[in-house]
């Protein structure tokens, strides 16, 4: 696995889920906050979004994709002006009115925020990513088979949307990182040494690693690594290591019913107490009780 593929399945859970929406004249709806991250495609027309934060209104055009990682409530509406007119997204009428017709694809992701990577933690309140020409191809291919599949709702359109809603998710934070103006990660991930020690890290998480271990593996001395590694990422190579591997002990605790010990032993812990006694120090709750209280959640 990569950064940012753990990133995102770390936090992820269950399956996305979207709606169209089509609507012509005036019209204002509210979306309210949400403990996932939101998303919305204009597949045709414009609208705009304003966010609860007070942020600048967002205009939107046709093929532009909107990100809303941390679930932050917003309006779309056909002008930035009066949104105390907003209706609730889920009373929206879809009003007929005259004027071209506006359609989005809107949707959520499941998302458990209690470990959060810090990749994901520091994007932005809003991602909007235009629909240039040139830009981002794949996330353009996404949008265009994604408007497809719900245009025509082909065969094998149940599985074929949440796959391609979990390919959007990807795309959108590929190209907020290929553009990103703020934020350590995109830096992280832009730099040989510290990309090939967390390469090696998230490829075998597991392994007996040390600091003169994955410094071979980055192809520097160890000085060098723990300089690099410990300014960018913000924490030191077998810190971040550490916290990873509990981090996925997390998530398999949460998601399966694996054994304490298979757990342990694929987070590289040697038996199950060493792993309940580093887990309890991170979470401070025991590896038992905290699968009881995500199972529940």
């Amino acid at each position: 696995m990569d950064v940012v593929s753990d990133a995102i399945s770390a936090v992820r859970t269950g399956r996305p889920s979207s709606n169209r929406l089509r609507v012509s004249g005036s019209w204002c709806t509210r979306l309210a906050p949400y403990e996932g991250a939101g998303f919305h495609v204009v597949l045709a027309g414009g609208c705009w979004l304003v966010p609860d934060t007070g942020g600048e209104p967002v205009p939107l055009g046709a093929g532009d994709v909107v990100l809303l990682p941390h679930g932050a409530g917003h309006v779309l509406a056909d002008s930035p002006g009066d949104t105390a007119r907003a209706v609730p997204f889920e009373e929206m009428r879809r009003p007929a009115g005259d004027g071209r017709a506006v359609e989005l694809l809107c949707g959520k992701y499941r998302l458990d925020r209690s470990r959060t990577h810090p990749l994901m933690a520091e994007l932005p309140e809003v991602v909007h990513l235009p629909n240039r020409v040139g830009r981002h191809p794949e996330l353009r291919s996404a949008v265009d088979l994604l408007a497809n599949e719900l245009g025509e709702r082909r065969p094998g359109a149940c599985l074929a949307l949440p796959s391609l809603l979990d390919l959007l998710l990807i795309y959108m934070v590929r190209a907020w990182m290929s553009e990103a103006e703020t934020g350590s990660w995109p830096s992280v991930l832009n730099d040989p040494v510290t990309t090939a020690a967390l390469r090696a890290l998230h490829s075998d998480p597991a392994a007996p690693w040390t600091n003169d271990r994955l410094a071979a593996a980055a192809g520097v001395s160890r000085a060098t690594l723990a300089r690099r590694f410990t300014a960018l990422v913000g924490r030191a190579p077998m810190a971040y290591l550490t916290w990873w591997r509990l981090t996925l002990a997390a998530t398999r605790l949460r998601d399966t019913d694996a054994s304490l010990a298979a757990v342990a032993r694929e987070a590289g812990y040697g038996s199950p107490y060493a792993l309940s006694h580093a887990f309890s120090r991170e979470f401070g709750v025991t590896p038992g009780k905290y699968r009881v209280s995500a199972g529940s959640s």
